[in-house]
């Protein structure tokens, strides 16, 4: 059914992964320019793709195993763009290229936390379902 928690759960991680990311910058150069996500090919797909798979998952209620998987891939991408953040904060040496880190380095984690939140929601329905079964 679409009309359950974990649909808005997953609408949020969406728009915080293809809305937010044109918003919040990653960090700011030292020039004062700002790095947005869409500067960046690698960064832009991966938030692209976190957010395709949110939607696409929200559209397979009907199948929620498979539902319940789309939602740990997209939590597994979401640590990999986190991974990618802190290996670009920790790799620079001083302050040579990133002079003040973003907001938007901190999107991963808000939309993990919401996947993580859909996910709880689909298992409890699935639970449900395997309950009522049991009683037929």
């Amino acid at each position: 059914m679409i009309q359950r928690i974990q649909t808005i759960y997953l609408l949020i991680a969406a728009g915080i992964s293809a809305g937010l990311i044109f918003v919040f910058p990653l960090w700011s150069m030292n020039e004062g320019t700002e790095f947005f996500a869409q500067m960046d090919i690698i960064y832009f797909g991966l938030f692209l793709g976190s957010a395709a798979l949110s939607l696409i998952s929200i559209f397979m209620f009907s199948n929620r195993k498979s539902q319940f998987v789309l939602g740990r891939l997209n939590i597994i991408l979401n640590f990999i763009l986190l991974g990618l953040f802190v290996y670009r904060s920790l790799n620079l040496s001083g302050e040579t290229d990133v002079s003040e880190k973003g907001i938007g380095i901190l999107l991963p984690i808000f939309s993990i936390v919401f996947l993580v939140l859909a996910n709880k929601a689909i298992k409890k329905d699935e639970d449900l379902v395997k309950s009522v079964d049991r009683l037929r």
